[in-house]
Parts: C-alpha cells; sequence; structure tokens
C-alpha cells in the first residue's frame, strides 16, 4: 500500500509589502551626533535658499535700473557722489523781443571713464592723446589710474571726435550724453545774456538772474533787447573807439516810454565760449557795472530839477562873468561867455558857473531830493547780477552841491543815466529799467518825477544844444535829435583828476517832438585826430557816435524821417524869442563849411582848480580830492 501525504493548507493571500503591515509600527529615534548633523543640513539648505533669493533680487533690481533709468552711468558715479546730468539737459532758450534765438541747449556727449575698469592707463591715455592733443598727459593718466568709478575725461565733444574715440575701442572709456549751452551770435550779447557753468548752471548776466526760471520751464525767456538794433549799435560803437583811438565804450538805447532796453553794448566784450580765456576789462559790463562822472549830462538834471521846483524859469539869468572862488577852489567854464546867461545859454554853452548857481540857487537838500526822487542815488532795478551802486559824498556840502550841478563828484551807472533822462524827455514819468520785454497790457513800475511842462522845457533846451551847442555832430537830418554832451577827466586811484585821461559821453533822445528813445554813448579815453581838429571833448567823438548810431536804429524802430523845420512849440518859441537881433553863435562843434576855424581853446583847461591833500573819504568829491578838474564841459 502506497502511503500518501496530504498538502499542506494555503494561507490567505497577501499582496507584496501586506506582510510588513502585521509587523506593526516602529519608530526610529536619533540621539547625540545624529541629531546635530540633522539640524545643521537643514540650516545649510536655508542659507542657501536664502542667498540664491538674494542673488536673483539684486539681478531683478539691477534689471529694472537698466530698463527703466537706462543705465545713464552719471546718475551713480563716485560713491556718495551724484550728478545732475539729465536734468541740466533741460534749460529753456532766450530769444530777443522779436524771438530770435540768443542762447539756447546742443545736445553732446561728455567722454568719462571707470578706471577700474582701465585695464592698461598708460596705453589708454597715449591713444587719447593722439586722438584729442589738446587734452593735458599727465592728468589724463592721473585720472585713468585714479581706481574712481567715474572721472570726467573731455565735456561736449563733436560727433567726430565721439566716433574716433568709439573707434579705439578703449575698455573702461565710454560717453555720456549731455547738453552744451551756445550762443549763436557769438559775443553780442556776451554781458547781456551771460554764460552758464559746464554743468549748464547760470554764471553770469541773465542766465545766472534768470537760472532758476531757465531750468524750470521750457517756455523761451523773451529779452526787450532786438537782435538788429543790437548789432546795429556794436557795429557803431566799435567804429567810434577804432577811429578815435578810445580803450573802451559804452551804448544804451531804451524804450522812453517803457524802461526796456533796446540795446546794451560793453566794448571790449568777448565770446560766452572763450569766456575762460576772456581778460577782466573784456568780462566786465560797464554799461550796468560801470560807474562814472558823466560830467556835463548832469546839466539836465540840474536844469529839470531848478525849472519843476520852481527857483528858475527858461529866462532866469545867472552871471558868469567871473569864475566861482569858494575857499580854496575855483569853478570855471570851459567855453568861457565872460557875460550873463539865461537857462539855454547855460546848456547851449555848457556853462559850469551858470549850472552852479542854479544848483545853488534851489538848495543842496533840494538836489539831493531831486536826484534820488529820478533814481540816480540808488542802485539800479535791474533784471542782472551785475548792477553797480551810486557813489556819491557821505557829506554834502556846499562844494559838493556846486560840482554834482554839472557832473563830478558822484559816480553812476550809464543805465541809470538813461533811465533819468528818459523820465526828462517821456513827459515825467519814471519807468524802471529792464531787459525783459514788456507786453501791452504788462504792469509796469513808473512813477511821475516831473511836469510835463517842465519835460516839453527839457526837450526844447537838448534840441537846442543839438541845433546851436556841443551836440551838432549828432544831428541827424529828419529825425530832430536832442541831446547834451558831458567830457570829464577820470578819476585817479588817488582821488584826484588824470588830466589828460578823460570820458565822454552823449545822451540823445528822438524824436524830440515825441520821444521814443533814448541813447547814450560812453568813449573811454579818445583820442584827438585830424578830423576833429584837436580837439578831444565829447562834441567831437562821443556825438558823431551817437548820430551814426541814430540814423542806423531808426528804420528798424520803426522811427521815419520827417520834415526837418523843428516846429516842436516849445522849441519853436524859444528860437523865436533868442534869435531877433541875433545871429546864432558859432563855436568849434561847427563844420568847417560852417564855422572856417574852430575857438582856439584849451581842453585841459581846469573848471575846478584843487591845491588841497586828498582825505580817507574820496567820494567827498573835488571838495577833498587832489589835483585838476574832472570838468572838461
Amino acid at each position: 500500500m502506497i502511503a500518501t501525504v496530504a498538502p499542506k493548507a494555503r494561507g490567505a493571500f497577501l499582496y507584496p509589502g501586506d506582510e510588513l503591515k502585521s509587523m506593526g509600527p516602529s519608530k526610529i529615534r536619533l540621539d547625540g551626533i545624529a541629531v546635530r548633523a540633522v539640524e545643521i543640513g537643514r540650516m545649510r539648505l536655508i542659507v542657501t535658499a536664502s542667498l540664491f533669493a538674494l542673488a536673483f533680487g539684486l539681478i531683478g533690481a539691477r534689471l529694472v535700473e537698466l530698463m527703466v533709468v537706462g543705465g545713464d552711468p552719471s546718475l551713480v558715479v563716485a560713491r556718495g557722489t551724484t550728478t545732475t546730468a539729465a536734468v541740466s539737459q533741460r534749460r529753456a532758450d532766450i530769444v530777443d523781443r522779436n524771438g530770435v534765438l540768443i542762447a539756447t541747449n546742443l545736445p553732446t556727449v561728455d567722454l568719462f571713464a571707470d578706471a577700474q575698469k582701465v585695464i592698461d592707463p598708460k596705453n589708454a591715455t597715449k591713444k587719447l592723446i593722439a586722438t584729442m592733443p589738446e587734452l593735458k598727459r599727465d592728468e589724463v593718466l592721473r585720472k585713468l589710474s585714479s581706481g574712481q568709478r567715474f572721472v570726467y575725461l573731455r565735456r561736449h565733444l563733436t560727433p567726430n571726435e565721439q566716433a574716433s574715440i568709439n573707434a579705439l575701442g578703449i575698455p573702461g572709456v565710454d560717453f555720456v550724453e549731455s547738453s552744451r549751452r551756445v550762443y549763436p551770435h557769438g559775443s553780442l550779447f556776451a554781458h547781456v545774456a551771460g554764460v552758464t557753468d559746464p554743468d549748464n548752471h547760470g554764471n553770469a548776466g541773465a542766465e545766472k538772474a534768470f537760472d532758476e526760471i531757465l531750468r524750470r520751464d521750457q517756455a523761451p525767456l523773451a529779452l526787450s533787447l532786438d537782435v538788429r538794433v543790437q548789432h546795429a549799435v556794436r557795429e557803431a560803437l566799435a567804429a567810434g573807439i577804432t577811429r578815435f583811438s578810445a580803450v573802451a565804450g559804452n551804448a544804451v538805447v531804451m524804450d522812453a516810454n517803457t524802461g526796456e532796453l533796446v540795446a546794451m553794448v560793453s566794448l571790449p566784450d568777448f565770446d560766452p565760449k572763450d569766456i575762460g580765456t576772456a581778460s577782466e576789462a573784456a568780462r566786465f559790463n560797464g554799461v550796468t557795472l560801470g560807474l562814472y562822472e558823466m560830467g556835463s549830462t548832469f546839466k539836465l538834471f540840474t536844469a529839470a530839477m531848478a525849472l519843476d521846483s520852481g527857483t528858475a524859469t527858461l529866462a532866469s539869468r545867472y552871471d558868469a562873468t567871473e569864475p566861482i572862488k569858494i575857499g580854496r577852489f575855483t569853478i570855471q567854464d570851459f567855453h568861457a561867455q565872460n557875460r550873463w546867461m539865461d537857462v539855454p545859454d547855460v546848456l547851449i554853452h555848457s556853462s559850469n558857473i551858470g549850472a552852479a548857481k542854479i544848483a545853488l540857487q534851489a538848495g543842496t537838500e533840494a538836489q539831493k531830493a531831486f536826484l534820488r526822487k529820478i533814481g540816480l542815488l540808488t542802485p539800479l532795478a535791474l533784471e542782472l547780477p551785475e548792477v553797480g551802486t551810486p557813489q556819491y559824498p557821505r557829506t554834502w556840502r556846499e562844494i559838493n552841491t556846486i560840482t554834482i550841478a554839472y557832473g563830478h563828484g558822484i559816480s553812476v551807472t550809464p543805465v541809470h543815466v538813461a533811465s533819468a533822462v528818459s523820465a526828462l524827455v517821456n513827459g515825467g514819468t519814471l519807468h524802471a529799467p529792464t531787459i525783459v520785454r514788456r507786453d501791452t497790457g504788462d504792469e509796469v513800475a513808473a512813477r511821475p518825477v516831473i511836469s510835463k511842462r517842465t519835460s516839453d522845457a527839457i526837450r526844447a533846451l537838448m534840441r537846442m544844444i543839438v541845433i546851436e551847442g556841443s551836440g551838432k555832430q549828432a544831428d541827424v537830418a529828419g529825425y530832430l535829435v536832442g541831446g547834451k554832451t558831458g567830457s570829464a577827466e577820470k578819476v585817479t586811484r588817488r582821488g584826484g583828476y588824470a588830466e589828460n585821461s578823460r570820458r565822454t559821453s552823449f545822451v540823445a533822445a528822438f524824436p524830440i517832438t515825441a520821444p521814443r528813445y533814448v541813447v547814450l554813448v560812453v568813449l573811454d579815453e579818445p583820442r584827438a585826430i585830424k578830423e576833429t581838429y584837436g580837439f578831444a571833448t565829447a562834441g567831437w567823438n562821443a556825438a558823431p557816435t551817437a548820430g551814426a548810431i541814430i540814423a542806423k536804429i531808426s528804420p528798424m524802430l520803426g522811427v521815419f524821417p520827417i520834415g526837418h523845420d523843428d516846429t516842436f512849440e516849445p522849441l519853436a518859441g524859444i528860437l523865436a524869442s533868442r534869435s531877433v537881433g541875433r545871429r546864432a553863435p558859432r563855436n568849434e562843434y561847427a563844420s568847417r563849411e560852417a564855422d572856417e576855424a574852430p575857438r582856439a581853446t584849451d581842453d585841459s583847461a581846469p573848471g575846478v582848480a584843487i591845491a588841497a591833500e586828498t582825505t580817507a573819504d574820496a567820494m567827498s568829491a573835488i571838495a577833498d580830492a587832489a589835483g585838476g578838474t574832472g570838468e572838461v564841459e
């Protein structure tokens, strides 16, 4: 019998891994070194992740800066230093009264270096100098070796210069956008427009006075000056300086009814782009900053004071038969008439004696008050940083009253005189002088200073000076010019006067029947020439120069010739009363055709002879100065 083995009973079917479930939960416990190892690993992961996050954040910020700001290296320069290159490119234009461009911005580039990226400073310097020889080798090498992240090598490159430097391919040398202030008319408006610094900030003239406005606003700044008139005035003044060998000259054209300066020229001048090499004399604005004794032009103010206050009339007469002696001083006339003179005679013959007696009759306080009222004792209220403050005696004595009556012992700017004379001829209203265009309807600072009747009388007297007196050579046919000469010896540094060194001037208004413009010309140390027969006073040089200016600018300003009949009523009346049984006076200012020979007059004859030691108060005028006259005519 065969034995059989019964199979073993099968257990329940289990999926792979099910057998592990029956083993129950197991727990792993870590102690000691194992615990610290896990914690260190976890910390390293956190730090690494943080560093990656920071790196990506910095990269993102840099990308935003490059995309939004444009990567302008001029905005992030040497550590702790920023520049306003982007802002300085915005600067409004300056234009003349007709919209003609005077100053504008021209886009340029500046050359700079990141010295940390310059591999070979010596070789880079050699290449740059070869391309731009005007650079200084030592300075360039120092900058390229400095290690600074941003350093200028050259400002305002031309496109050709930029292309040449770019072709060198020097690592660390690059360009940044910039702008340059340019003046299309060169030196024509140098003193009034002014200049800017390399960062395009105003540094002088209107550029400095209106710097904030020009950087803030984009609308052009319209000046009161006229390019055409400015050019004509400069041309005529330069011709006068050359003809009479003067060392300098100033000229002003002012609108008599608004106070606007239509032209303002001070020679010598300079080209704004070369201001770094300009001389001190060229940079000096003599029109607004120069303080001069204006000589006999002040006799107009003396006459106006007396006529307006009632201390004199046109018929008032003064004894000019003898010089005035006051203490150790003697006042005499250059064109001595040695007779009694009425007010027109005093001005026509420019009598120091007559002017002194007119002032003494009015009184010292009246003289001071009047000069202050017409703006001759206060600083210019002009929109320029270069303005002068009048100088006059601290102690105003009788001798000062006398000398100031004919323009000595008081120093003012040419604009002061032009402004005050405008008030004398426009009906009696003083307007604040300005270099900004005034439009119709603009509020203008103005105040009455004399009556219309006095203004009419002064206009008549000014016309008579041109017809009969020292202003003959300023007469321009058809324009009815009126004016007054002034010739004064220059004050020396010691306080006296230089006998052979004078400053001449002529102030004019035209047309005198209804004055629209006032012209003032000042020549510094003009010389006598053959055509002036040995004379060097204002009637021979400043007057004809002013006449040349008037002839040039009148058509530009819309002033056209009229019948030359001198029918201005106050003038006609005075002429009629003076012409009965009387010949027109002969003097050295007439042409050779009208007057065969000039008077034999000594130009250097003193009007005030002073033999006193100089005192500390230089502006105590002639009373405390030593030697010389000051007054020539």
